[in-house]
């Protein structure tokens, strides 16, 4: 027992001693003339204390209070660290803001120019701690519904430009009266274990990493009016190398987005691991209660959006589970700017996903005429919808090509399930799709859609339905391994241009009447064999 205790003594001693050494150079914003009482502004106590710090690196450590302030400069070497107990209060008052403009050129040069803490082109900057960060978001108002004047009034809580090693851990940041951070054209951002809860003001996203290289984001929990963990790339830097992990996201727009801007593009991102649950805030700002969107990927800016994988997500509440869109906003990155080309969008994969109460809405995966996605696989996806829509609508949906990316821009789609135009090269395996009301429209619609191929599909089908599959202008397609749930007239339906290709082979058809239309004449189309039928 006493050779237990003299171990557990010395392991003790050295943690102490560990810790000691590598806070050694620790700087409290008391001894700089800091007062947490919640009414002293200490802007300047706190940053005469990072300057201090900053000469030799360290640790400016704030205590347990209540800190006022307006903006922080960080500097290189220097750990913010935010002691339990300690909340970093920012100031109502626009005038205890310093404006930032930095000199790399976005499309936000015009309006993010205010923060609590900013900084640019520093190395190796920490804010750390079980402290809080709060904006007093509410106490700024909207000053225009126009871009860019509504945003110039409102702080963000974090901003950081052009720098390296870069560390946000633990902390909780609240109530902004803008976005709550922005990494712009960063490298080696670490993102661990924070907590997020914005419902203060418009605007309010969990997270933006704006054309950052080199990110991880981990064991985050975040709950927000506008959107959760957005990638975006509003400058001429792309989004690339980021890994997204075991977190849990709330939101009223679209907690998994890129874009809307994306001048750079985004590559090499890989987000697993997700829970996307309803939002613990009843009042809505902007978006829906539910949340508009699961998972959004857009890009209509130009740019490339190359190699996505997002695996084991559960998405409860959003109104669509799944939105891929490439479109042409073609808007510059600054005032000036040369109009961008349309993008690219392709290797993307979504894969063991499960949804649960989506809308009516319908999931869609769409680019434009002579622009389409490439190479879009989903594996072992299941998703519940609402359904409940009694009249099919004839309008095909209009290309939208230039504006604003959302999941709700057509309204309901011509299939309750998946809507995909324009793609090349499709792979859908292992999909389940229901619905808890019966729905009248298809399950899918492909329309310019090459080189397809879906197997081990479950879909319900109405028996009001005129095909469980829509086709129109689809080349190449091969239909293996599925079944229909419910009693259905057709399989598919040809309809509009003509197909070409088309194989149905080994699927479980009882519960269809017949693969096809018995008007269609399919014979140098259609090859179908093995399917059991009633």
């Amino acid at each position: 027992m006493k050779m237990i205790i003299r171990i557990q003594l010395a392991t003790l001693l050295l943690a102490s001693y560990s810790f000691a050494q590598q806070h050694s150079r620790a700087f409290s914003v008391l001894d700089f003339g800091a007062r947490g009482d919640g009414t002293t502004l200490n802007t300047t106590a706190i940053q005469r204390t990072v300057d201090k710090c900053a000469e030799s690196g360290g640790v400016v450590v704030v205590p347990p209070g209540i800190f006022l302030t307006g903006s922080i400069e960080m500097k290189s070497n220097v750990e913010l660290h935010l002691q339990k107990g300690a909340t970093i209060l920012g100031s109502s008052r626009l005038s205890d803001y310093t404006e930032h403009r930095p000199q790399l050129r976005s499309y936000n040069d015009s309006f993010l120019r205010h923060s609590i803490f900013y900084a640019e082109r520093r190395t190796n900057i920490a804010i750390r701690g079980e402290g809080v960060i709060d904006g007093q978001g509410e106490q700024f108002k909207v000053i225009s519904k126009e871009k860019p004047a509504r945003y110039k009034n409102r702080p963000y809580l974090i901003r950081f430009v052009e720098c390296t090693e870069v560390k946000i851990e633990d902390i909780t940041l609240q109530r902004p009266a803008c976005w709550t951070q922005q990494y712009l054209a960063c490298e080696n951002l670490v993102i661990h274990g924070i907590r997020v809860y914005s419902h203060a003001n418009k605007n309010n996203d969990m997270m933006d990493i704006d054309g950052c290289r080199n990110v991880v984001i981990s064991d985050c929990i975040g709950d927000t009016d506008d959107d959760g963990i957005t990638l975006k790339s509003t400058s001429e830097h792309i989004t690339e190398n980021v890994t997204i992990t075991n977190c849990v996201v709330s939101s009223h727009c679209n907690a998994l987005k890129t874009g809307t801007e994306s001048t750079g593009g985004f590559r090499n991102i890989v987000i697993s691991n997700i829970v996307v649950k309803p939002s613990e805030a009843d009042s809505v700002m902007t978006g829906k209660r539910g949340g508009i969107a699961g998972i959004a990927l857009t890009n209509v800016d130009g740019g490339i959006m190359d190699g996505i994988s997002i695996s084991n997500v559960i998405i409860d509440g959003p109104e669509v589970p799944i939105f891929i869109r490439l479109g042409n906003r073609g808007r510059g990155h600054y005032e000036g700017a040369p109009i961008p080309p349309v993008g690219t969008t392709k290797n993307i994969t979504i894969s063991d996903v499960i949804a649960k109460n989506a809308k009516s809405t319908g999931c869609s995966m769409t680019g434009i005429p002579n622009h389409s996605l490439e190479n879009i696989a989903l594996r072992n996806i299941r998703i519940s919808f609402a359904g409940g829509v009694s009249a099919k609508s004839n309008e095909t949906p209009k290309e939208l090509e230039d504006q604003y990316p959302e999941s709700t821009m057509w309204g309901q789609l011509p299939a309750y399930g998946f809507y995909i135009r324009h793609v090349k090269g499709l792979s859908m395996s292992d999909v389940d799709l229901t619905y808890e009301r019966e729905d009248v429209r298809p399950a899918l619609v492909l329309s310019d859609v090459a080189d397809a191929k879906i197997s081990g599909f479950s879909l319900m089908a109405s028996s009001e339905a005129e095909a469980a599959i829509i086709l129109e202008r689809v080349n190449t397609l091969m239909i293996s391994g599925s079944n229909v749930k419910t009693p259905t007239l057709n399989l598919i339906r040809l309809t509009g241009e003509r197909s070409a290709s088309i194989s149905i082979i080994g699927n479980d058809l009882r519960n269809v009447k017949s693969l096809c239309p018995p008007s269609e004449d399919l014979d140098d189309i259609l090859f179908s064999s093995s399917n059991r039928m009633r």
